[in-house]
């Protein structure tokens, strides 16, 4: 197991995430693989409670994930159970029994059915998840539930992240406040093709379920979905939205009535996203990517996602070396529509390259000024549409060989 790793120089504070009415948040240390920290969280919701949920697209997927895709359809919840150390991944009959026995204990422990109980797991992949290890703490878990523990409940699920991530904002839903926290784990194997590593949400608002998903699904496209750290989309990646349904609003569907609550869970999200990519592996600087002018968005989240896996483009600006050729390299791979004589590159607002060529009297000077900060700026001109996208990535430096080719020693 990695050592105890400085935290990321990119690092933000985690907000005050007050309660949420319906919630209550446990945690507990297991020994499961770390020692001397939580690695349990056990969140008990209100009877009611409406769920929503994105999962990772590997077609190697963790026990937990395909236990939540079953349980989904029911579109409630009573509670929710995450270990960090072990992704109870690749670990066959017996890793759909440890999910099983687990939801079983809490559910028993709740007094609930066990299709009520969400799991998650991330972790060492391959490993037997040793569930008894979790049964063993419910009955204490559900003795300490509260409600103001998303402070711990933020720290409980971190694996290789180093620093604890969470967000929150409120809105106004028929004419009555509610609140949306959520909270976030993740640091490395980060391309999401849903969501990212860990997440959860959950709002006091009363929002049935088939709103709750279409607006999760949503907002997952241009937060989570625009990030990566290494290209490699985890087994267990999963995002659950649970609402409590406590804030005392009307229930609806209608699109304009939830218009400020989209705006608020979008928020929460890319709040959450930002935090994952600051606490990359290794990561030194934030880097955003500004694509326009594609033939179309699509086309141009494609390539924003290119330049931003490029090893190549990662190394440089973690060498602080404005190197537009490899940004030129990128594009040309996506496999997306592009003109070599068309296209536009700057970095931190400076255009190096216009029209297939550097631009004349370019002075690199503030470029190479901008590269010694801690947050880059890449805008790339296709010049073939209006297609645009944004995407967020950091820089990949030896601190990301040195977390992972020690990850199980």
């Amino acid at each position: 197991m990695v050592g105890q790793l400085p935290v990321s120089p990119l690092a933000l504070p985690l907000p005050e995430l007050p309660p949420i009415a319906g919630v209550r948040m446990a945690t507990a240390a297991t020994g499961i693989r770390y020692k001397g920290r939580t690695d349990v969280l056990l969140a008990e919701l209100a009877e009611g409670t409406n769920v929503a949920g994105v999962f990772t697209r590997n077609q190697c997927p963790g026990a937990p994930v395909s236990w939540c895709r079953e349980v989904l359809s029911g579109g409630t919840a009573r509670a929710l159970v995450v270990n960090a150390g072990n992704a109870n991944v690749f670990t066959g009959a017996a890793g759909a029994r440890a999910a099983e026995t687990t939801a079983a204990a809490a559910a028993a422990t709740l007094g609930t059915q066990p299709g009520q109980i969400f799991l998650a797991s991330t972790g060492v992949i391959g490993e037997p998840l040793p569930a008894e290890k979790i049964v063993a703490v419910m009955d204490a878990l559900k003795a300490d539930l509260t409600a103001d523990r998303f402070a711990e409940a933020a720290c409980a699920i971190m694996t290789t992240d180093t620093f604890p991530k969470g967000a929150t904002r409120t809105a106004r839903l028929g004419g009555v406040e509610v609140r949306i926290n959520g909270i976030a784990k993740g640091s490395g194997m980060i391309a999401p093709d849903m969501a990212t590593m860990l997440s959860f949400i959950f709002t006091d608002a009363a929002i049935p379920a088939p709103a709750l998903q279409a607006m999760l699904s949503k907002g997952v496209e241009n937060t989570f979905n625009c990030i990566t750290i290494d290209s490699d989309t985890s087994t267990s990646d999963t995002v659950l939205l649970f609402a409590t349904g406590q804030a005392g609003n009307k229930p609806t569907q209608d699109p304009g009535a939830l218009a400020d609550f989209r705006r608020a869970l979008h928020e929460v999200l890319h709040d959450l996203a930002m935090m994952v990519v600051r606490d990359g592996e290794g990561a030194q600087k934030l880097v955003t990517i500004n694509v326009e002018g594609a033939v179309s968005h699509a086309s141009a989240k494609r390539i924003g996602m290119v330049i931003a896996n490029s090893p190549l483009v990662k190394t440089a600006i973690a060498g602080e070396d404005a190197n537009w050729g490899r940004i030129v390299m990128a594009v040309g791979k996506a496999g997306e529509p592009a003109d070599r004589d068309k296209l536009g590159v700057a970095v931190g607002g400076v255009w190096m390259a216009q029209n297939g060529g550097v631009v004349p009297g370019y002075n690199e000077a503030p470029v190479v000024q901008h590269m010694k900060g801690r947050e880059i700026e890449i805008t790339v001109d296709i010049g073939l549409g209006d297609g645009h996208a944004t995407v967020w990535t950091c820089d990949l430096t030896h601190g990301y060989i040195d977390i992972n080719g020690s990850y199980r020693s």
